[in-house]
């Protein structure tokens, strides 16, 4: 039970800090999400938004992270 608890504790941490980086720091960011590939169609009544690219970014990302957190814990 302790493993999960701390594992829940940075978790939570690293989403707060997350949280942080975006508020103070969420017009840096404005490019995210309007990559070219990220899919946006809007008609009449009709709105649709797919960030596939900013999406495979983040993964890429978070995947990575993991993989050097895991390689040194």
């Amino acid at each position: 039970m302790k493993e999960i608890a701390k594992m829940m504790i940075i978790g939570g941490g690293m989403i707060m800090l997350i949280g942080v980086v975006i508020y103070f720091a969420g017009n840096y960011f404005k490019w995210f999400g309007r990559l070219p590939g990220d899919i946006k169609i809007v008609k009449p009544g009709f709105n649709l938004y797919a960030p596939i690219v900013s999406m495979l970014i983040l993964s890429g990302v978070i995947s990575l992270l993991l993989w050097i957190f895991r390689k040194f814990f």
